[in-house]
């Protein structure tokens, strides 16, 4: 076996021929390249570590070629001046790496057919990658194509920073929301984007390349081990771009940028490392600057113009926060309440992820929609930020935001074995304190996060059926699905052209022949039906003899062509007037 056969070689012969837009040029984007892969580059060491920008290339022939770079130079040789004795190796090798070198490339073609073991080693203790090529290279054209892609990248990146600078001072000039800032900055970027408080709740999520689930799932656990810092810096096991937002001079928050998750669309070429457990030091042995090497991987994700992006969206939602007075944890819980009601998410996991973010606890849970309708829009009312407090200070969770200008909505989130009625008939006195006409409805009880919006959409109807101002139930003050009867069902039917047309049909004749003859059948009618089909009872409540009410009755059958003695019938024209009385007085009595 070769002295280096436990090294695992990687081949750069495919890759693309530049860096993407918006990073510099890295040590893999240089390997990939035709000129360099004519020589069938192979990956000795460092592999970890490819994501290293390149500013620029250095032939050398000398035993110290250290004191002519000044970091970050892709290093190319022949192996002609490289030491005999291990310590110089380790020296010459060492060198590179304090200075910051990019990389070593040798040529084995003329001095060696293999790398050095010595060699291999100090790379694998520095950490810097090493790269042999089987065939002769033309050094000279290899620094033409790369400096040229150097060069036009750096002009590229002065255009690129322009247009971002022009698009976020557009947004602060326009006055932008916090949402319109984290969409933009998604967009330039291609990274999905977050905007966190310092509580490390996710209030905004704009994925790129990815779904909600993925970005905000586990989002707590993976921010609190993401350390703060005090500019735009990669850190955290994740490797987030993260940057601090500022509020009337102190910290508010911060705003992170993901890079793609391992199975989504790689932006680098980079190499696996060696997985499998190996003595330090020797071949195979992993970097001794850092495990798998994770970090620099995910470092070398974001360019200077992700850097950019993050710095000047941090500007803007600091700027946006000053703009707009509404605190922004209220304007999560709208959208997510919005979102909710609407079914807006692109699935289940994407609703679960993103309240759980919010802090709202999302298994194990009883979810109840609440609606309030207010006379007065509801942002004049100051009942959002009452409800929300009152939540608060009671340990209920929940969601509380405004749905429409009149109306407020609240999402319970409540343990399976805690009472609802209570909680909701708090809310429902304060919500009558605040407006004595406001009408608070609810829908009925979801174990799964998912039908919420068929809760929302029952205290809607709820809400339609209840006139503003009705009598509430004895001993509650809000109304559920229980509370809708004919009348109230009539109620929030009664712009349904049917129910008008049907209203018509059924006593349209007899209520004209009260109009040309000043008689009064339809209350006799309305007697009738109110005493089951009794004409005594019909005549007691009216104060008519029997004689009297049996006459009348026979000539309402006559004008509606009908059987009065026909349960069916009566039920159709009881339906018909409790109709034309929620038509004509806008349900008073409901």
């Amino acid at each position: 076996m070769s002295e280096y056969a436990e090294t695992p070689r990687t081949s750069m012969a495919e890759g693309p021929d530049a860096a993407p837009a918006g990073r510099a040029l890295t040590v893999a984007d240089v390997l990939a390249l035709p000129v360099l892969a004519a020589g069938q580059p192979e990956v000795i060491a460092g592999a970890a570590r490819l994501g290293r920008p390149v500013r620029w290339v250095h032939i050398t022939e000398l035993t110290d070629p250290a004191s002519f770079l000044k970091g970050g130079e892709l290093v190319l040789t022949t192996g002609m001046p490289l030491p005999e004795d291990p310590a110089g190796v380790r020296r010459y090798v060492d060198e590179l790496a304090d200075i910051g070198a990019a990389a070593l490339v040798i040529e084995l073609v003329r001095r060696y057919h293999r790398p050095p073991a010595p060699l291999i080693q100090a790379c694998r203790v520095r950490g810097l990658p090493l790269v042999t090529l089987a065939k002769d290279v033309n050094f000279l054209e290899v620094t033409q194509v790369v400096h040229t892609l150097i060069l036009g990248s750096q002009a590229d990146a002065v255009r690129r920073t322009q247009r971002i600078h022009e698009a976020f001072t557009a947004l602060t000039l326009r006055g932008a929301g916090p949402e319109d800032v984290v969409r933009a900055a998604a967009e330039m970027s291609g990274r999905t984007v977050v905007l966190e408080n310092l509580v490390h709740q996710a209030l905004l999520c704009e994925p790129s390349g990815g779904t909600v689930d993925e970005a905000l799932t586990g989002w707590e656990r993976r921010s609190r081990v993401t350390p703060p810092v005090d500019r735009p810096e990669v850190g955290g096991p994740e490797g987030w771009l993260v940057a601090p937002v500022e509020y009337q001079g102190e910290r508010w928050g911060r705003v992170a940028m993901l890079p793609p998750p391992p199975s989504g669309t790689p932006t680098l070429t980079v190499p696996t490392a060696p997985t499998a457990p190996v003595t330090s030091g020797a071949p195979g042995a992993p970097d001794a600057s850092g495990g798998s090497g994770a970090a620099a991987v995910t470092a070398a994700v974001f360019g200077p113009q992700d850097v950019t992006v993050l710095e000047r969206t941090a500007m803007a939602l600091t700027i946006a926060r000053l703009i707009h007075a509404t605190p922004w944890e209220r304007t999560a819980h709208r959208s997510a309440l919005r979102d909710l009601v609407e079914q807006r998410h692109r699935s289940p996991a994407d609703a679960r992820a993103r309240l759980t973010a919010l802090g709202l606890p999302t298994e194990g849970t009883v979810f109840l929609a609440v609606l309030m309708d207010t006379r007065a829009p509801v942002d004049d009312t100051g009942l959002e930020p009452r409800l929300s407090e009152q939540l608060r200070t009671t340990g209920t969770a929940a969601l509380v935001g405004t749905l429409a200008p009149a109306r407020l909505g609240v999402l319970l989130a409540l343990r399976p074995a805690q009472p609802w009625r209570s909680t909701v008939e708090h809310l429902g006195r304060t919500a009558l304190e605040v407006d004595p006409c406001a009408v608070v409805s609810i829908g009925s009880e979801v174990t799964d996060l998912a039908h919420t919006a068929r809760s929302f959409r029952e205290a809607s109807r709820v809400a339609e059926a209840t006139r503003p101002g009705r009598r509430l139930p004895a001993g509650r003050s809000y109304h559920e699905l229980s509370d809708i009867g004919l009348r109230r069902l009539l109620y929030a039917l009664r712009e349904d052209t049917r129910v008008q047309e049907y209203a018509e049909r059924q006593l349209g004749r007899l209520i004209d022949h009260d109009a040309r003859h000043g008689t009064d059948l339809l209350t006799t009618l309305r007697h009738y039906l109110d005493a089951a089909g009794s004409k005594t009872g019909a005549a007691r409540l009216g104060g008519l003899s029997r004689e009297t009410v049996h006459q009348r009755l026979r000539t309402i059958e006559r004008l509606l062509d009908c059987d009065l003695g026909s349960g069916e019938r009566r039920t159709g024209l009881h339906v018909a007037l409790t109709a034309l009385d929620v038509l004509r007085d806008g349900g008073a009595a409901t």
